[in-house]
């Protein structure tokens, strides 16, 4: 037989083992009295009358409280050990739920020690009853919450700093958001222009902008994009191509030079392992005739196609194909398209933040083809009623809009003669 089977057959300890000290553990065990678990358990125990008065309570709680057993027991309710709100909850609702449910627990209260403070305790009850059924006291079992209640205070105050936090983040990236933006439209004589940016989240600034501007021999520039991605960088390129479309277009404002020059830029800028690229369509608004209308040549970089919606109700896109986006290859193919504006006729610009929302009640995204039919039941119209429907729409789709999108609208206005007809 092996020299283990002889140590279990003979019960001996294994070897490395103290049989002495195990052996007073278990006798130390076995010593314990109900009495002595009861006083100096790690919690709290009382025991009440069905009205209250305290008939029984441990010497842990004693201790917590500050109180010896002949201050309490026979002398004082349990409620009196309760601050004024904590008693005022205690006859309001912890007391008539124990009466109706038999026990409650878990509630958090706050305990009067005899020194005059604050003890944070969560409290549990349950109603003991005789052979017959019929309630014979309370039992109540307390909990130091002290811990507890400094975690949460500690919790509460970095919840408040991240809530402070995210608030001078929001502002901080409302009043960048606003740098990017003209603070208004210039006045173009002769036609109504009216824009719109909705911002999808306030944490984040984001990418799209548009602007109109006065050029040489009385035409004006205008144009509007969307930069890919979200926060400072965005609004870095953002901020970037702004500056260039402006400036090129001032040195040479043929819509394609002017695109090929911000392709130009941006591409020399952010041609390493972070590459930064946009869509833009930038255009040229000229006055044609004495008629009031208005020409307009457009170049687009990858950019949704505008809509022009006409006098007589019709809507289209007008198609810029083959455009790519600005800043990725060294030389990008460039669409461009022209078309006159006559009295009543509109033309409207966005980015894809509005037919990428998810509509309500809808699968997938809202959509070209969606945005189309909402146009021609839009048209006529006029660039602000234009833009005001789209605001609604926007509205329609809630937290469907994951993107910011920007809106920009032209229009002749009719001659007061078509108005009367």
């Amino acid at each position: 037989m092996c020299e283990t089977d002889d140590h279990e057959k003979s019960g001996a300890s294994p070897p490395g083992s103290q049989p002495g000290d195990d052996q007073a553990m278990f006798s130390a065990l076995l010593e314990d009295s109900a009495e002595d678990l009861y006083e100096h358990a790690p919690c709290g125990y009382l025991s009440t009358t069905l009205d209250g008065r305290i008939a029984k309570i441990n010497q842990t709680l004693l201790n917590w409280l500050g109180y010896k057993s002949g201050d309490l027991v026979g002398r004082r309710d349990f409620s009196d050990l309760l601050t004024v709100g904590g008693r005022l909850y205690h006859e309001t609702h912890f007391g008539p739920l124990l009466r109706m449910q038999g026990q409650i627990s878990g509630i958090a209260l706050e305990l009067k020690t005899a020194d005059g403070g604050r003890l944070p305790v969560l409290v549990t009850s349950i109603i003991r009853t005789g052979s017959d059924g019929q309630p014979l006291l309370i039992r109540t079992t307390v909990f130091d919450a002290r811990d507890r209640r400094t975690y949460e205070s500690e919790l509460l105050r970095a919840r408040q700093e991240s809530d402070r936090e995210r608030e001078r983040l929001k502002r901080l990236n409302a009043t960048l958001q606003k740098t990017l933006l003209p603070p208004t439209l210039v006045d173009v004589p002769g036609l109504d222009v009216a824009a719109y940016y909705h911002v999808a989240s306030a944490d984040e600034v984001g990418g799209d902008f548009y602007d109109l501007f006065p050029l040489a021999s009385g035409t004006w520039g205008f144009f509007l994009g969307d930069v890919c991605g979200k926060g400072a960088a965005a609004a870095a390129i953002t901020s970037l191509a702004r500056y260039t479309l402006r400036a090129a277009a001032v040195y040479d404002p043929e819509p394609a030079a002017v695109l090929a020059n911000l392709n130009t830029v941006l591409n020399h800028e952010y041609n390493g392992q972070d590459p930064r690229f946009c869509t833009v369509i930038f255009g040229l608004l000229t006055p044609d005739g004495d008629e009031g209308g208005f020409q307009v040549t457009l170049a687009s970089g990858g950019h949704p196609p505008a809509l022009l919606m006409r006098s007589d109700g019709r809507a289209d896109y007008l198609p810029t194909p083959g455009g790519q986006l600005i800043g990725v290859l060294p030389d990008a193919d460039i669409a461009t398209t022209s078309v006159r504006l006559d009295p009543g006729d509109t033309l409207f610009l966005h980015t894809d933040g509005l037919t990428e929302a998810h509509s309500v009640g809808a699968e997938g995204r809202y959509g070209d083809e969606a945005l189309l039919e909402f146009a021609q039941e839009l048209a006529p119209t006029t660039a602000r009623d234009a833009v005001a429907a789209i605001r609604d729409l926007l509205d329609t789709f809630g937290t469907g809009v994951d993107d910011d999108t920007a809106v920009l609208a032209f229009n002749v206005p009719r001659h007061s003669s078509e108005e009367q007809m």
